[in-house]
């Protein structure tokens, strides 16, 4: 039987938000909602927190998840390459553990609206494929075929990709997807041999946008929280009288 790790990986810095991951969302934190979407799936065997925060370990650990190690501080940096974090966790992992890991699935806390079926989804795809990473995306609106453009040195409009016969209808361009940090799965050999997730190859499962909020600014986190009042507001309205 394969098995699957669980990673959360939360650095301590934040320019966007700062303090992001710590940042309490609907009375908990930012972080403690990614713990519990990972402990409610039914697919991974254990769920690790990569950090190099002792205080987002400490709240970790509060939550359910383990913090067997510290992320190094040049791992921890705005512009180090998240693969590379993934890549020292899963052999870290491996060293203390003795035994080889089959899949890492990542589940970013930024995404915190989204359920454990959405992690689930994303490794059965990847156990019932020969495909090397299943990635998450939701629909998008723009399309480079038709509505998104760019300008050339002159300051004129031009389709961001121009296609091969005229397009007069949106539903008639080739379908485009936004990637969204919902939750990744790969295996362990891809991971450690590439270095970009478009190296490998790739396949996506579909989100709904209400469940896929990125959180990067505060507008975003604003969105989230205006989201997850509406679903508690809702539960609270529809619950039966005790």
């Amino acid at each position: 039987m394969e098995k699957i790790l669980g990673f959360i990986f939360a650095r301590g810095g934040s320019k966007g938000v700062p303090g992001k991951n710590l940042r309490l969302l609907g009375g908990k934190p930012l972080i403690a909602h990614a713990i519990e979407s990972a402990l409610a799936s039914q697919r991974l065997d254990r769920v690790v927190v990569s950090t190099d925060c002792p205080k987002i370990a400490q709240v970790a650990m509060e939550y359910g998840a383990d913090v067997p190690f510290m992320r190094p501080q040049e791992l921890a940096t705005d512009k180090a390459p998240e693969r590379s974090a993934w890549q020292h966790a899963l052999q870290k992992m491996e060293a203390l553990e003795g035994e080889r890991i089959d899949v890492l699935v990542s589940i970013p806390p930024t995404c915190p609206l989204r359920l454990p079926e959405d992690v689930d989804q994303c490794v059965e795809e990847l156990l019932q494929s020969d495909t090397d990473m299943v990635l998450t995306v939701t629909e998008t609106g723009s399309n480079p075929y038709f509505n998104m453009i760019t300008r050339d040195k002159q300051g004129y409009a031009h389709l961001a990709i121009k296609p091969s016969a005229k397009i007069k209808h949106r539903q008639d361009a080739p379908d485009v997807y936004d990637l969204r940090a919902v939750a990744y799965a790969i295996r362990r050999d891809p991971l450690l041999k590439y270095d970009s997730i478009f190296d490998s190859r790739a396949r996506v499962v579909l989100v709904p946008q209400e469940r896929a909020i990125d959180i990067d600014t505060e507008f975003d986190f604003m969105l989230a929280e205006f989201i997850l009042d509406h679903q508690q507001s809702s539960i609270r309205k529809y619950r039966p009288a005790a």
